[in-house]
Order: C-alpha cells, then structure tokens, then sequence
C-alpha cells in the first residue's frame, strides 16, 4: 500500500509526540555532552512543525517535508537545528511533486537525509553522531526489503537498528560538535543526535506499520 500526504502527516504527529515524551532524556543526554537543550529544542521545532502543517494538507509529499525542514531550521537552536532541517529538506527535494511513495521512494528519502546530514556536518560513522543510527537503519531496511518483508516490517527493522546504533554510541570518542571539546570524557555516554534519530524511526516505523494493519 503507498504511503501518501496523510501517512507523511501522521508520522510527523508520531515523531512529534514522540520527541515530547523522551524531551527529557534527551535534554538529559546532552547535559553530559553538550548544552543540555537537545530534548527541549527538538520539542519546540516539532511543535512548530504541526501547526504549519494544515498549511501544506493540500500539498505534495516533497513540499511537505521541505517545509518541515525549514521549519525545524528556523526554530531549533543548537547543531540539530541545521542538520535535521537538512535531513528533511534533502529528502524533500528527493521526493518533489510526489503524491504516493513506494517501498524505494523511503529508501531515497532516507538516503537524501542521510546524505544532507553527512554534508552538513561532515560527519562519517564512528563518530558518536546521528550518522551512527541512521546509516545501519538504512542498511537494515535495504535488507529486510530485499528478504520480501513489507515496508511496516522493514522499518521495525531499521528502527531497532538505529536503536542498536544509538546505543553503540557510547563507547565511542566524540569526533564532532560540542562533545569532542570534552576528548576522552565523552566516552561512556550515549550520543543524543543518535537517540533522538532512532526515536524518529521508531515513529516513522509505527506509522507504516500501523497503516499495514489497517489496509
């Protein structure tokens, strides 16, 4: 079943509201890496994002998402502000003047977001940033998709790969952003970029899957 402009609506819904149910881990998270405003910044450009989506209800999927960038840019402080609006703009431009997305259409998307993201900041996996949850979510939605499964089973998929990814974060040496100031110090915490971008799969995830269920 394609995915079409309402499915986009409600997975925007769903990452809002997931975003403000874990504001506070993540705001927590970044006390010890970084400015202690990841969750709360993420909330508010979330929330900015659903009130200007009834003014785009009637638009393409590609300008949807290309608003919601725009919207995050201009309303979230700090790196994420940049890097996610990035990411939604990138997968916007992938998808203009689209109505209806298959199977590969979210494989692009995704892969724009990956690419913007990685432009922007100029970081690679391995670095303790949201490249580490995206990237094997990626990889693993390729997978699943290639084995047969439906698109709501491969994005479960690849949301517990991002999760997996996230998690696998906090070994590692911060190499970007305000983290890397702290050197070895930032080794033992888990990166919030990265747990933030498994939180939006997770949404992104549920939607499709939830759509399945209900087709």
């Amino acid at each position: 079943m394609p995915i079409t402009v309402e499915h986009v609506t409600h997975f925007l819904t769903a990452a809002a509201e997931i975003i403000h149910a874990h504001r506070d881990e993540l705001t927590a998270l970044d006390a010890a890496i970084g400015d202690a405003d990841h969750g709360a910044n993420l909330d508010r450009g979330f929330a900015a994002v659903l009130s200007r989506l009834p003014t785009v209800a009637d638009k393409d999927i590609g300008t949807v998402l290309k608003t919601t960038g725009m919207t995050i840019v201009s309303t979230v402080g700090g790196a994420s502000g940049p890097l996610y609006g990035t990411a939604f703009v990138r997968a916007g431009m992938a998808l203009a003047d689209r109505h209806e997305l298959s199977d590969e259409d979210v494989v692009l998307a995704l892969e724009a977001a990956l690419a913007g993201i990685v432009a922007r900041g100029k970081a690679q996996r391995g670095e303790k940033t949201m490249v580490d949850a995206l990237a094997p979510a990626i990889e693993a939605l390729q997978s699943a998709l290639a084995e047969g499964k439906s698109l709501g089973r491969a994005l479960l998929a690849a949301a517990a790969a991002a999760e997996a990814g996230a998690k696998a974060t906090i070994p590692m040496l911060a190499m970007k952003g305000r983290a890397s100031y702290l050197g070895e110090r930032s080794i033992g915490h888990q990166d919030p970029g990265a747990t933030s971008t498994a939180y939006l799969l997770r949404a992104l995830a549920m939607t499709c899957s939830r759509n399945e269920e209900e087709a």
